[in-house]
């Protein structure tokens, strides 16, 4: 069985690490950012199983799967609240709570290959589905406006005013329709909670774009899309071949 781990604490990765040797497994590989688990899976063969934390020290996990079509099985290391543990118990995904428990982790490794021997379907989960179960609607407040600073001075930006969030060179920026932009104080990855899903998505790693700025939708390589925004020209704007069923179905 080959099991990779990632994990952007080092000190847990190689805890867990001896943790599923007790138990006769030899990790693979130990992965500790997004960018990493991209390269990696774009250059070896996917494992078996992956020992997944959520929140990783460049982003959510949840972006490695943006990227690359993993096919592999997973159980989720997390320390999310009870919310999240309870999403997660409804949903019968298999999950180990932070500090992760030797027994528990027996139990979660017996039934995956329980699974495996039976040949139980749908041992992959939906990240999607994992991605929004995370967050209770009932807590969301999507922001109606951005400040940022210029200069001395402050300026206000409705979202409705802007076209796309971009980042570049560690930076993430604002770009206006009336072809602006501006650097803002957050990360596309803290901007995936604020910014209200029917108006928003993120089409890849390094976009979000807003619905009612597209001016042109055209088919790309690789089954891809290829977004024309009102005015923004810097870069090309593609969704990637994974999201491109989400993309079509958030159009509707």
């Amino acid at each position: 069985m080959n099991v990779i781990i990632i994990e952007d604490e080092k000190p847990s990765a190689r805890r867990l690490q001896r943790m599923l040797a007790e138990l006769g497994i030899e990790v693979q590989t130990m992965l500790h950012s997004v960018e990493e688990a991209i390269n990696w899976f774009s250059a070896n063969e996917h494992p078996d199983l992956i020992m997944l934390d959520i929140q990783l020290s460049d982003g959510l996990s949840f972006e490695i799967f943006d990227e690359i079509e993993v096919k592999s099985s997973i159980i989720f290391t997390t320390a999310y609240d009870e919310y999240a543990l309870k999403a997660f118990k409804l949903n019968s995904i298999d999950y180990l709570l932070k500090p992760i428990d030797q027994d528990e982790l027996e139990a979660a490794i017996k039934q995956f290959k329980n699974n495996r021997q039976q040949n139980t379907p749908n041992l992959q989960v939906d990240i999607n589905q994992i991605r929004k179960m995370l967050i209770n609607p009932m807590d969301r407040n999507y922001k109606e406006r951005f400040t940022v600073k210029i200069g001395q001075h402050l300026k206000m930006i409705a979202v409705d005013d802007i076209e796309c969030f971009y980042s570049e060179n560690k930076g993430t920026y604002i770009y206006t329709s009336d072809k602006r932009e501006y650097l803002v104080d957050r990360t596309l990855e803290q901007l995936d909670s604020v910014l209200n899903p029917t108006k928003f998505f993120r089409v890849n790693r390094k976009f979000f774009i807003n619905i009612n700025k597209i001016k042109d939708i055209v088919s790309y390589t690789n089954s891809r899309l290829k977004i024309i925004l009102n005015n923004f020209s810097e870069h090309e704007l593609i969704v990637s071949r994974e999201k491109v069923k989400d993309f079509k179905n958030w159009l509707e």
